[in-house]
Formats: C-alpha cells, sequence, structure tokens
C-alpha cells in the first residue's frame, strides 16, 4: 500500500496535535511556569484582600464624613427654620395696639418688637394651630413682656383681662356736636350721655379764659381710654391735653404779647383749621385773618356760617346762606365769630400766635383734589385767582 501503517498513523497525530498549538503560538506550560503562575496568583488574591479592606475603611470614612456632615447641616437648618420662644407667663406690663385689618404676620411683628414674644415666628406658629387666633379683634391691649407665645396668644383671646383701655381717635376740626356723637359711638355709651356731658362743662376743667365753653378745647388726638369710661372721662383727656399743648406753644404768654386774647387765639385757629387742610397754607390764612381785622374789613369767610348751617358735603357757601342772620356770619359781621368753631390741632393753633409776614388779604382754593390755595393783595389779583377756580370747577363737574 502506498499509504502510512496504523502506527506511522498514531504518531502522527501526536505530532499533528503538538503542531496545532505551536501553529497558533502557544506551547505546555512547564513545571516552573506552572509553580511560578500559582504563587503569583496567592499575590493578586492577597492583595484583592488588601485593598478590599482599604475600601471598606474609606468607605467608612467617607459614610461617618457625611453623617456628621448631615448633624451640622441639620443644626444649621433647624437654626434657620426654628422659632425662639420664651418661657412662663411674662413680667410687666407693655400696651400693644393691633389695629383693625391687622393680618397674623403683622400682629406677631408688632409682638416681637414689644418684646412680648421672642419670635415672630413662634407666635405665627401658635395662631396658625390655634383657629381662635382669627378672633383677634383692634384694640389696645395689655400684655406682658418676655411671654411664650402661647401665653400670649391666650391672654389676648381673654379680653376681659386683657382689654383694659379703648383706642379712641378724635380729627381735628371737629364741632363739640360732631365730637359728642363719635364718643357716643365708640365708647357705646348710653343714650345721650356724651351731649350731656358737653352740655355741663363745669367739671370737664376747661381753662378760665374758655368762658365755660368746651368749643375749640376738645382737643383732636387718640386716647387710650379706660375700659368703661363715661363720657366725662373722656372729655377730661381731651381738656386735659389741650392744657399740654397750650402749655407746650406757651400759648397765653404769646398771645399776650402779640396783644391778642387767648381765646382770640383759639378762634382764630378754629378758622384757619376750618378753611384749609394744608399745613403750609396755616400760617398765611392767619396773616389774611389779622389784615382784614387790622383794616376794620369784614372776614367773609364760609367755615363761621358752616358752623351754623352745616357743610353738606360743600366748600362754598349759598348767597342765601350768606345773608342769615348770625353772629356767625362773617360776611354781614366784622370782627371774630364769638366763639371757635372746631377743635383746632397744635399746628393750628401755633400758626394763630405765629402768623407769616405778608400783605395778603384775600385767599381762595383753586383746586380741591390738592387744596392749592393762592393768596392776594388786590382785589384784582383775588379775582383772578377765584377765575382759576371756576375754571377748575368747570373741569371738574359737580365737585365745586
Amino acid at each position: 500500500m502506498n499509504g502510512p501503517s496504523v502506527e506511522e498513523e498514531v504518531n502522527e497525530g501526536e505530532g499533528q496535535s503538538d503542531d496545532l498549538g505551536s501553529g497558533l503560538g502557544l506551547r505546555p506550560e512547564t513545571r516552573v511556569e506552572r509553580r511560578a503562575n500559582r504563587r503569583r496568583a496567592r499575590g493578586r488574591r492577597a492583595f484583592g484582600c488588601f485593598a478590599g479592606l482599604i475600601s471598606l475603611v474609606v468607605v467608612g470614612a467617607l459614610v461617618a464624613g457625611a453623617a456628621l456632615g448631615f448633624g451640622k447641616a441639620k443644626d444649621a437648618i433647624e437654626g434657620v427654620f426654628s422659632a425662639p420662644d420664651y418661657t412662663g407667663e411674662g413680667t410687666g406690663v407693655v400696651q400693644v395696639e393691633i389695629t383693625k385689618g391687622q393680618a397674623t404676620a403683622s400682629i406677631a411683628d408688632t409682638l416681637e418688637k414689644k418684646e412680648v414674644v421672642k419670635s415672630a415666628r413662634a407666635f405665627e406658629r401658635v395662631a396658625r394651630d390655634d383657629p381662635r387666633s382669627l378672633q383677634i379683634q383692634a384694640a389696645t391691649y395689655t400684655l406682658r413682656k418676655h411671654m411664650s407665645a402661647k401665653a400670649a396668644l391666650a391672654l389676648m383671646l381673654n379680653t376681659n383681662e386683657s382689654v383694659k383701655v379703648m383706642r379712641v381717635s378724635v380729627p381735628s376740626g371737629k364741632t363739640k356736636a360732631e365730637v359728642s356723637v363719635i364718643l357716643q359711638t365708640k365708647l357705646k355709651l348710653p343714650s345721650g350721655q356724651a351731649a350731656n356731658a358737653i352740655a355741663h362743662p363745669a367739671t370737664l376743667g376747661l381753662p378760665a379764659y374758655a368762658n365755660g365753653n368746651p368749643e375749640g378745647f376738645l382737643y383732636p388726638a387718640t386716647y387710650d381710654v379706660p375700659k368703661n369710661a363715661n363720657a366725662t372721662t373722656m372729655l377730661k383727656l381731651m381738656t386735659a391735653k389741650y392744657a399740654s399743648i397750650a402749655a407746650q406753644l406757651n400759648l397765653v404768654k404769646t398771645a399776650q404779647n402779640k396783644k391778642l386774647d387767648p381765646y382770640q387765639a383759639v378762634i382764630v385757629a378754629s378758622i384757619i383749621a376750618g378753611e384749609t387742610n394744608r399745613k403750609q397754607d396755616y400760617a398765611k390764612v392767619a396773616r389774611v385773618i389779622y389784615n382784614r381785622l387790622e383794616r376794620g374789613m369784614r372776614l367773609q369767610m364760609d367755615s363761621t356760617i358752616h358752623y351754623v348751617v352745616g357743610k353738606d358735603g360743600g366748600v362754598f357757601t349759598t348767597p342765601e346762606q350768606r345773608q342769615m342772620v348770625s353772629p356767625y356770619n362773617t360776611y354781614k359781621n366784622k370782627g371774630l365769630p364769638p366763639t371757635p368753631i372746631n377743635s383746632p390741632n397744635v399746628d393750628t393753633l401755633r400758626a394763630a400766635i405765629n402768623p407769616a409776614a405778608g400783605p395778603w388779604l384775600y385767599f381762595t382754593l383753586v383746586n380741591l383734589d390738592t387744596g392749592e390755595t393762592a393768596f392776594a393783595s388786590t382785589p384784582d389779583e383775588h379775582q383772578a385767582n377765584v377765575n382759576k377756580l371756576q375754571a377748575w370747577c368747570q373741569a371738574h363737574k359737580n365737585r365745586c
């Protein structure tokens, strides 16, 4: 046969096996190489364990650091959002005014500023959790300093204890009749009590030069009146306030130095209050009054007629009203009216005893919206100003 023998085929197969590995660039490991590889494997396993241990240490450190950082962050967050608060019922006495429509946040700010509560946030939180906080009314509250927010809210809700005074405001330029209505309404007095007290002024503490008439001496201001006070108590507060302001202005002596009767000064101040509401014009109006009196001119002030007939929402008088018979009609009578026509404030009282220097004999409003007033020294100048007023009225129908 031309083919190999069986023995040759076997030997050829063994040779082919070696040749396959050789053809791929591989060869069997020697015994020495196997021992070296086992040593390297054991080294890698040892290093892996060591690296794992190191990783655990690093991760642990990171976790610990994160925990510490979170604790500090938590403290910082709590510091930002915490609500510092006092404990207990507080000490001392403090008056706190809460106005109509004041929101809870604003009330809380007021209490913090007055040192009633330690923080506005503490009061807001307590109020938010107590629906009764919506019942807080406008009033003057008698509270204590350094109260817990909960105690402050509880005391405010207990008005029998916390509302010991009532705050009453009387605007400037009101007549005694108007003051009577204000007191009657705000103090919720028995019917007619305020008017009756005004009609019996002997106990009201009026100055001697008032001639027993409270008109002009019921000083316009805001008063804290004891709870359940009667009309006489309130009126005494008003006349006492007038006395304080008059002393502050040194009204009696200053008027006398200018050859004025102090009562006449109060009358002039009341006319100023009735004629203009712009503070910068008060002293000039006073000068017009004195200049006209010195020249024997009638004052011709609408405010003195309004005192008798009422204002009815207008600022002017009618020809018929200017013809009425009354000592308060300064269109027909020379000199001042017999009494003040309202309650002047400190600024009009000051102007009455410290008139501006100037030759003016006339004045008129020229803009009812701004209260702008024009002054003149001659009839022609005054007529030009009246024309301005008429033009304004023409441009603003139903306003004059």
